[in-house]
């Protein structure tokens, strides 16, 4: 089993900026694909990030591409979502996820096996 643990959301104006982080317990944590999704109210949970196990590859959502980036550090068991350039189109509850499925990061919720319980991105215009 893994447990993942977010944090790092808050209330930020436009413009501003977050890093969310994503403490990993259990299992070795650099063996997993990780995601970055986020759902928004009355919304199906999205895709915003991904990076493989051993950071090498990179997947963004066109949404939040040139404004955020996803990295991990292995030794820390921990995984990071940096956010600039915040809109309020990205106010959602934000979650990080691993995946032992796939050895590049998907864009589908189904593809990975273990979920945060969330952390919330609240951006004012």
């Amino acid at each position: 089993q893994v447990q993942l643990v977010e944090s790092g959301g808050g209330l930020v104006q436009a413009g501003g900026s977050l890093r969310l982080s994503c403490a990993a317990s259990g299992r070795t944590f650099s063996t997993y694909t990780m995601g970055w999704f986020r759902q928004a109210p009355g919304k199906e949970r999205e895709f915003v990030a991904g990076i493989t196990w051993n950071g090498v590859y990179t997947s963004y959502a066109d949404s939040v591409k040139g404004r955020f980036t996803i990295s991990r550090d292995n030794a820390k068991n921990t995984g990071y979502l940096q956010m600039s350039n915040l809109k309020p189109e990205d106010t959602a509850v934000y979650y990080c996820a691993l995946s032992s499925k796939s050895a590049l990061p998907t864009t589908s919720p189904n593809s990975y096996d273990y979920w945060g319980q969330g952390t919330q991105v609240t951006v004012s215009s």
